[in-house]
C-alpha cells in the first residue's frame, strides 16, 4: 500500500466534514464577537491570542492543536495493559502499625497490586506487613530518614519468613528528595547509603532508588520545575552509582521515578510523556539505551482541600485518568480525606476503586498511548520537555563541581519554587484558579471529617492554605447583607457576596426583599446593627436609592460599608467594593479586621 492510500484509509471524516484552519478561526471568532471579546473590525486570527492561556511556567497552551511532524517518539508510553494500582500505607512513628496492616490487607483484598510504605527506623514491619505476600505484592519503601535500617528490617523479615521479594520491589532511597524537604540528614553519609542500598538491591534482584519529584511538587513547584528536578536528581544518582562501579545500564535499571498528577489533566499527561522523553535522552547520552523508565504517579497532595473534602474524589479521578493516559506504570490515588489526617476505610476504598473504574469499566488502559496523535497534547509535551531540559541544565550549572550531595545548593531552586508558588497563590487569591468548596461555593455549615493527625501532611504547601486558615477560625460576627429591591433584583449580587464572604469564614445576615431605605435600616437594626454591611442589588436599584440606603445604614450604626459591584455604581461614598477579579484574600482579611 502506498503512502497516499494509507493516508486515505486512516481518514475518519467524510470530505464534507473536513475544515480548514481559516474556517475554524471564522467560526470561533463569530462566537467571541457575540460575547464581546472581539470587535467587528478584529481579524479572525486573533482568536488564538484570546483563547490561548499561559501556564505558571510561561508555556502557551493553545485552544487547538495543529499538525506538526517534529514530535518525539521517545515521549510515547511503553506500558501495555493495566497499570499497577498502588496504595499508600503509613507506618511512621505515632501511627498504629496494626491498624495500618489491617488497612493494607483490605486494600490488597480490594484489588490493590502493590504497597507504598512510608516508614522510619521505629516502624515495626513485621506487624505492618503481617500476612502480606511479599513475593506477590511489590513493596516500595519510603524512608527518607534511616533508609538503610528500614531496608535491612525488610530483608530480615523475608529471611525470617523464608520467602523472596517481588522483582518490582524498591528499597526507596532518595537522599536528595529528603534534603529538599529539609529533613535532618547528613548528605555525605546519605549518598554512601545510596550506593550500599544499590548493591543490596542488585544482589536480591529488586530496585533501590526512587527519584521522588513530589518533594518539589509538595513545596509548590510547577510542572517544569518538577521535571527539571527529577532529571537532575536522576543524573546525580547515575553519576554516584557509576562512580561506585555500576554500569550505566544497571544503575538506570535500579531507579524508579515518582511524579504528582493533578486535576489539570492535559498538563499532567504532557508532563509524564515529557519525563519519558527527557530520561530517554539522558540514557542515550549515558550509554544506557534500552532501559525503560518506570513511572509512579500519585495524585497531588497540595491540590487536596481540607474543606468540602468530597470534591477531592473528583480531583483524584481526573488525576488518575491523566496519569493512566500519560503512561504511568503505577498509580496511587490519595484518599479524599487525606488533607484531614489519616484516611479512614471509606476514603481508601474510594481511592483504590477509582483505578478499577478507569481500567475495568472505562478501559482507559486498553490503549497504550491514548493521547498520541492529539496535536494539542503532542505540542504541550514538546514544549514542556524543552522547558524541562532547560530547568535541568540550570540545576546542573548550579551544582557544577559538587562531588557529593553536600555540595549541592538547593537555595536557588527553593527560591524559584517560592516565586511560582506565590504566583499561583496570587491567582487563587483573585479566584482566577478557583478551588471548589474553598474559594468557590464554600459551605460554612459543613462538618469536617475528624481524622488523626497524619505526619505525611507536614512540609506540604497546600493550594489555598490562606483561605483554609481563615475557615479554621471563622469570624464571630456576621456581615449584614443589605439587599436592595426585590429578590429578582438582588439575587445575583447577593449570591456572589455571600459566597465570597463565606470563603473567608464570614457569615451573613440577609435583609431579604426591601422597598426603601427606611425598611432596610429597620431590618439592619433588628439584626443587632453589626459594624460591617454589604450592599447587594442591581445597578438600577443602586442608582434609584442606593445612596439613601447607605446614609440610612450609617445613621443606624454601620461603620464599614461594602458594595457588591463597582464602587462608582452608587452616588455615595463606600469603604470597599467587591466584584469579579477582586483580590479576595486581601478583601476578606480587611473585612475580618473590621468585624473584630
Amino acid at each position: 500500500m502506498n503512502d497516499a492510500a494509507r493516508d486515505d484509509s486512516l481518514r475518519l471524516a467524510q470530505p464534507a466534514d473536513a475544515h480548514s484552519q481559516a474556517e475554524w478561526e471564522a467560526a470561533t471568532a463569530a462566537v467571541l464577537r457575540k460575547g464581546g471579546r472581539l470587535t467587528a473590525d478584529d481579524a479572525d486570527s486573533l482568536v488564538w491570542d484570546k483563547l490561548t492561556r499561559t501556564s505558571l511556567d510561561g508555556l502557551r497552551i493553545a485552544p487547538l492543536g495543529l499538525p506538526d511532524t517534529s514530535f518525539a517518539d521517545a515521549a510515547r508510553p511503553t506500558r501495555a495493559g493495566a497499570w499497577d494500582i498502588r496504595s499508600l500505607v503509613s507506618g511512621l512513628s505515632g501511627v498504629d502499625a496494626k491498624a495500618a496492616n489491617e488497612a493494607a490487607l483490605v486494600d490488597l483484598d480490594g484489588g490493590v497490586s502493590s504497597l507504598w510504605v512510608a516508614a522510619d527506623e521505629t516502624t515495626d514491619l513485621a506487624v505492618l506487613l503481617d500476612k502480606v505476600l511479599l513475593d506477590l505484592a511489590p513493596i516500595v519503601l519510603d524512608a527518607p530518614i534511616g533508609a538503610v535500617k528500614v531496608a535491612q528490617n525488610l530483608l530480615a523479615l523475608i529471611a525470617e519468613r523464608g520467602a523472596g521479594l517481588h522483582a518490582a520491589t524498591n528499597l526507596g532511597a532518595d537522599p536528595m528528595g529528603a534534603l529538599l524537604r529539609d529533613l535532618p540528614l547528613a548528605p555525605d553519609e546519605a549518598f554512601a547509603e545510596l550506593v550500599d542500598l544499590a548493591r543490596l538491591a542488585q544482589g536480591i534482584g529488586v530496585r533501590a532508588i526512587v527519584v521522588d519529584a513530589t518533594a518539589a511538587h509538595d513545596l509548590g513547584a510547577s510542572d517544569v520545575q518538577e521535571l527539571g528536578w527529577s532529571v537532575a536528581v536522576g543524573v546525580a544518582y547515575l553519576r554516584a552509582l557509576t562512580e561506585a562501579g555500576f554500569s550505566p545500564a544497571v544503575a538506570a535499571s535500579l531507579i524508579e521515578f515518582r511524579y504528582a498528577a493533578t486535576d489539570e489533566q492535559f498538563p499532567t499527561i504532557a508532563k509524564l510523556r515529557a519525563a519519558r522523553q527527557l530520561w530517554t535522552r539522558v540514557l542515550e547520552l549515558s550509554g544506557a539505551e534500552g532501559v525503560e523508565m518506570r513511572i509512579h504517579a500519585v495524585s497531588s497532595r497540595p491540590m487536596l482541600s481540607k474543606y468540602d473534602p468530597y470534591v477531592n474524589m473528583l480531583r483524584g479521578t481526573v488525576a488518575a485518568f491523566a496519569a493512566g493516559v500519560g503512561g504511568a506504570d503505577a498509580v496511587t490515588v490519595l484518599p479524599f480525606d487525606s488533607a484531614n489526617g489519616v484516611p479512614d476505610g471509606f476514603g481508601r476504598r474510594i481511592a483504590r476503586n477509582v483505578s478499577h473504574l478507569l481500567i475495568d469499566e472505562s478501559h482507559v488502559a486498553a490503549v497504550a498511548d491514548p493521547a498520541g496523535g492529539s496535536f494539542a497534547v503532542e505540542q504541550l509535551t514538546a514544549d514542556m520537555a524543552a522547558a524541562g531540559w532547560e530547568a535541568f541544565i540550570e540545576l546542573e550549572e548550579e551544582w557544577t563541581g559538587a562531588n557529593a550531595v553536600g555540595g549541592h545548593d538547593f537555595s536557588p531552586f527553593r527560591d524559584r519554587i517560592a516565586a511560582v508558588s506565590a504566583e499561583r497563590e496570587k491567582a487563587i487569591a483573585r479566584r482566577r484558579r478557583p478551588i471548589t468548596g474553598l474559594t468557590e461555593f464554600p459551605n460554612l455549615a459543613e462538618t469536617l471529617p475528624e481524622r488523626p493527625v497524619d505526619p505525611l501532611n507536614e512540609r506540604v504547601v497546600r493550594y489555598g492554605a490562606s483561605f483554609e486558615a481563615m475557615r479554621d477560625t471563622p469570624a464571630t460576627t456576621k456581615v449584614f447583607l443589605a439587599t436592595i429591591g426585590t429578590v429578582a433584583q438582588h439575587t445575583a449580587r447577593a449570591t456572589f457576596a455571600t459566597n465570597l464572604l463565606a470563603a473567608g469564614g464570614i457569615g451573613v445576615e440577609i435583609a431579604g426583599a426591601t422597598a426603601d431605605a427606611e425598611e432596610l435600616a429597620g431590618k439592619y437594626r433588628a439584626t443587632g446593627s453589626p459594624p460591617v454591611v454589604c450592599l447587594a442589588g442591581s445597578d438600577k436599584a443602586y442608582a434609584e436609592w442606593g445612596a439613601a440606603a447607605i446614609a440610612a445604614l450609617r445613621k443606624a450604626g454601620a461603620t464599614h460599608v461594602i458594595i457588591a459591584g463597582k464602587p462608582d455604581a452608587v452616588d455615595a461614598e463606600v469603604d470597599d467594593a467587591a466584584s469579579m477579579g477582586v483580590d479576595a484574600l486581601a478583601f476578606l482579611t480587611a473585612t475580618r479586621e473590621k468585624l473584630a
